[in-house]
């Protein structure tokens, strides 16, 4: 999506090997919490994204703590969709949706200052009463996006890949890398 003309660097080739900390309360300031992170340590152009499920019936959460929602340290894919179905329960109101924020900083050139932006990225659909695929993970199995019948996890990484909110997300931040 970023074509030729950008080079992108993962983590592991810059040597960072630090678990970032994500303290903010909304997936906006855990996106610059990452970003900025890499830009003060390394001194390099950077985008770092983060992403939560929305559900409407629980007032947005899990929201920003999707990855722990069921407490702990790690991220228990099995317990968190186990804590989101029981407390949606026989609720009717299933709407949900996935939400994606890159942060992206770009470097200045010394008399410029940096260029800071975010880009947001949204699929809306519905939490399903019960786990359906195996492709994916998270919340894939209990999510079908609006206009499928299936889950993420049912439609494989091909077709989540073109239609989710991180392919969204990344094709505004390509959109604004390739006009520059």
């Amino acid at each position: 999506m970023l074509g030729s003309d950008i080079e992108v660097v993962s983590l592991k080739d810059i040597g960072c090997t630090t678990d970032i900390p994500e303290t903010g309360h909304t997936l906006e300031e855990n996106a610059m919490q990452k970003a900025y992170y890499i830009r003060r340590n390394y001194g390099l152009s950077v985008f770092a994204d983060d992403t939560g499920l929305e559900v409407d019936a629980l007032g947005g959460a899990p929201g920003v703590y999707s990855a722990r929602y069921a407490g702990g340290a790690g991220h228990d894919s099995e317990a968190n969709m186990d804590k989101l179905l029981a407390e949606l329960g026989d609720n009717d109101n299933r709407k949900a949706r996935f939400r994606t924020v890159i942060a992206m900083i770009l470097t200045g050139d010394g008399q410029a200052a940096d260029t800071v932006m975010t880009f947001e990225g949204i699929v809306n659909g519905s939490i399903i009463r019960e786990r359906r695929g195996g492709e994916g993970f998270g919340y894939d199995p209990v999510f079908c996006p609006d206009g499928y019948e299936k889950t993420f996890a049912e439609l494989g990484n091909d077709i989540k890949n073109q239609i989710s909110h991180r392919a969204r997300a990344v094709k505004k931040l390509a959109g604004y890398l390739l006009e520059r």
